[in-house]
């Protein structure tokens, strides 16, 4: 197995505890202490190492995939000194230490994972989007690559319901396959023109947006304010057991400036792991 080194602090347990947490999910499959995840139709098997991670196979293609998967690019320690001003944040940094939220590698997966995720819970979702992934996917060894746009944009929105989605989200997740946006593009965009394309397709909202600017792009500014996960955490942090609501956890997102993504990341594991 080869070695990637990864920035200091690191936690390879904290950092992967979402693939556990809510049920399968055939495209990062954890396995025997393992996140198993399959680049261009080969199995790459991650695992906790010193310093960082063993990968096998490995080559650049496989390292861009896996660091992106490991969130080795959140810069933790300007995090720390930034939350030691904040007892809540604070403490989440000393308790979930070397905690790298996960990005998600490619923008369609990220972006049907988000639709697959609306107004249900995230058990739910990673249920439906596994099914996707069965019945659309290519399956390696264990794990399967996630179904390619163009595999999803020869289907119909009746195939995709089948293996579980609402109507509305076979459609959108069909529509989104179809379009002539270039997904890729905008990795170079800034937030709010992201914000503005994605919203104009349908099933799009600016929900789904704000969690592809954080999960995917890792944008340091995104906020996802309207999500219940991130409400009720803002709420038992900060709230003095009142729920807030939309437009206060919005309101406060200043308060995170200019850590909003890695903030909201951290009071989301932490409300699982730490409270």
């Amino acid at each position: 197995m080869t070695l990637l080194r990864l920035p200091q602090p690191y936690d390879f347990s904290l950092s992967t505890e979402r693939f556990r947490a809510f049920g399968l999910d055939l495209a990062n499959l954890w396995q025997d202490d393992a996140l198993l995840r399959v680049v261009s139709g080969r199995e790459a098997r991650i695992t906790a190492a010193p310093d960082g991670v063993s990968v096998e196979p490995f080559d650049g293609e496989i390292e861009a995939v896996a660091r992106n998967l490991l969130g080795a690019d959140f810069d933790l320690e300007a995090f720390a000194g930034f939350a030691a001003a904040d007892p809540v944040l604070e403490h989440l940094s000393e308790a979930l230490a070397g905690f790298r939220p996960p990005l998600v590698p490619d923008p369609f997966e990220a972006l049907v994972t988000s639709i697959s995720a609306q107004q249900v819970s995230l058990r739910a979702a990673f249920a439906v989007r596994s099914r996707l992934i069965a019945g659309f996917g290519e399956r390696a060894q264990l794990a399967y690559e996630f179904p390619s746009r163009e595999r999803l944009a020869a289907a119909g929105a009746d195939d995709v319901v089948a293996t579980g989605f609402s109507r509305r989200k076979g459609e959108s997740i069909v529509g989104l396959a179809r379009s002539d946006v270039d997904l890729g593009a905008l990795a170079v965009c800034p937030d709010e023109e992201v914000k503005v394309t994605l919203s104009a397709l349908p099933g799009i909202g600016e929900w789904t947006a704000d969690w592809f600017l954080a999960r995917h792009l890792g944008r340091p500014r995104a906020w996802p304010a309207g999500d219940l996960g991130l409400r009720k955490a803002v709420s038992h942090f900060y709230g003095g057991g009142h729920d807030l609501s939309v437009q206060e956890v919005r309101a406060m997102s200043s308060r995170f400036a200019p850590f909003e993504n890695l903030s909201a990341h951290y009071l989301l594991t932490g409300l699982r792991v730490a409270p």
